[in-house]
């Protein structure tokens, strides 16, 4: 690597470890887009296979966090995670089969359906002390499995974390807190992540060196991140819609590069 491919892809890592931190999810969907077209990995399927390892450690620096502060139900989250790495070994195999632009341009169409899904308000969940117990073990797994496998089957597909479907599918399968079902989702963002980056780094389809680099932007870009985040606590819906409008504009694009388009 070059100087100045170094320095893309920590700012690249960066970004996303920034906007990780600032609005508290989401980052990880820019990972692939930046990796192909700041970057400028020439593989789509290298660019997947690199972000999934990227995301898949940075999932795990976050957990500790949440862990430590008791955001983590622990039952839940494996079991959903368990149901989503299935998926996402399938999805993983799915997408290396796949041309490369059209993966592109699919993930370009799933990143304006983000955006979309961003815009939604969220609710708040009803039941703060939810626990996994004998009693209602069954009715909670017949809503967590289905739910974790569709999720890791995306996850795997694009080489995405899957945080923004994990969160909201937590709140509907066990009815928990946003503020849990955060620190729980990255329980199945971890094993997602590194289900799919066994997966390519099997059909060697991970660039390590670029790994470290991004992940070492990561970190200093979640450090800003969270700091910028607590200074516009009281803006956070206003950062959410923008960062949603950001995503959608690059998905787009993505979109539009993926078809040949001039210019793009």
């Amino acid at each position: 690597m070059d100087m100045a491919t170094i320095i893309l892809t920590l700012l690249s890592g960066g970004v996303i470890g920034f906007v990780l931190g600032l609005v508290g999810g989401g980052g990880s969907i820019l990972a692939v887009p930046l990796l192909v077209y700041a970057v400028g990995m020439k593989s789509p399927h290298m660019a997947i296979g690199t972000a999934a390892v990227a995301v898949a450690l940075n999932a795990l620096v976050g957990l500790v966090g949440h862990a430590r502060a008791g955001n983590v139900r622990w039952q839940c989250a494996l079991s959903f995670a368990l149901a989503g790495s299935a998926g996402a070994a399938l999805g993983a195999e799915a997408g290396k089969a796949f041309d490369g632009q059209r993966l592109l341009g699919l993930f370009g169409a799933l990143m304006v359906v983000v955006a979309l899904l961003m815009l939604r308000k969220r609710r708040s969940a009803e039941n703060p002390a939810v626990r996994m117990t004998r009693d209602n073990a069954r009715p909670m797994l017949a809503r967590i499995l289905p739910t974790g496998l569709g999720t890791g089957l995306l996850a795997g597909f694009f080489g995405i974390g899957g945080g923004f479907l994990i969160v909201p599918g937590l709140v509907f399968a066990t009815a928990m807190p946003l503020s849990l079902a955060i620190g729980s989702s990255l329980v199945a963002v971890s094993a997602f992540g590194l289900t799919t980056a066994g997966s390519y780094a099997l059909s060697g389809l991970v660039d390590w060196v670029v790994v470290g680099w991004l992940v070492a932007g990561g970190v200093a870009g979640s450090v800003l991140g969270r700091a910028a985040g607590t200074l516009l606590a009281g803006h956070k819906r206003v950062l959410e819609v923008g960062f949603a409008i950001l995503v959608a504009g690059v998905g787009l694009w993505v979109i539009a590069g993926s078809l040949g388009w001039q210019g793009v």
